[in-house]
């Protein structure tokens, strides 16, 4: 019986989320607790890397973090953002984001609608004489490199920020009485392994979003109960109320 559900994420801000209709709907305790966080680089490891800042016209974000951090280091560096930089964001809810640092101005901040890369390519294009830099985390792909390279843009990419273990303190393992975790990513899976390394598949029951997490969970021995997103359910809050529906 599900009673208790830990779901590796940020409590949602706000109360229309369906994760609080489903606690009510099913009578089930929804505890948010994140196992992954993001860390920033300090200036010194940044500096390993030798990119200058201010070699670049425009910057690609692609999530909050990159903002953060890029900023964070400019300040740390003392480095004097220019107000003719230009924003390439893949969201417009992040292009609005970067007003906590610098006056918003549509000439200079572009954003997409998908919130995918391949979205706002098009626009960069059309903007090729940039030189753009592309502040990332310390595990990414090169999917933005290769795109960008198919389309002979000036672009580099750097590591401005890494994603670390959220550990639990020593009280958070004693009291560890959930009867489901719900996982977003491999490093969450990882944070689960490195906290309980002793949690046998009995004593858990799992929800995994995406391919590479469900693989990783298996990966340990356990066997995800529900995995999203599919046809049926898209989202996570989809398949977790289809699975208490059915395990009621």
């Amino acid at each position: 019986m599900i009673k208790k559900i830990l779901i590796s994420q940020p409590k949602p801000t706000s109360e229309k989320s369906p994760y609080f209709d489903i606690a009510s709907e099913y009578g089930v305790e929804l505890v948010f607790r994140p196992f992954i966080k993001v860390e920033g680089l300090s200036a010194k490891e940044f500096r390993q890397q030798k990119v200058n800042l201010l070699n670049y016209t425009a910057v690609v974000f692609t999530s909050r973090h990159a903002i953060d951090n890029y900023f964070k280091l400019a300040k740390e560096m003392r480095v004097t953002i220019p107000e003719d930089m230009k924003y390439f964001c893949v969201t417009e809810t992040i292009a609005l984001y970067i007003q906590k640092y610098v006056q918003y101005r549509k000439r200079k901040v572009f954003f997409g609608s998908t919130g995918k890369i391949d979205d706002l390519i098009p626009t960069m294009v059309k903007h090729k004489a940039e030189k753009y830099l592309i502040p990332m985390s310390d595990v990414h792909s090169d999917t933005i490199k290769n795109l960008l390279d198919a389309k002979k843009l000036h672009h580099h990419e750097c590591v401005m920020y890494r994603t670390v273990s959220n550990d639990f303190t020593q009280e958070e393992v004693k009291a560890f009485d959930y009867d489901m975790v719900v996982f977003f990513s491999t490093s969450g899976v990882k944070a689960l392994a490195t906290n309980f390394p002793d949690m046998k598949p009995e004593e858990i029951c799992i929800g995994t979003f995406g391919p590479a997490t469900a693989k990783s969970v298996e990966a340990l021995g356990f066997t995800p109960a529900l995995k999203a997103p599919t046809p049926e359910h898209p989202s996570m809050t989809s398949a977790l109320r289809a699975y208490l529906k059915q395990n009621k």
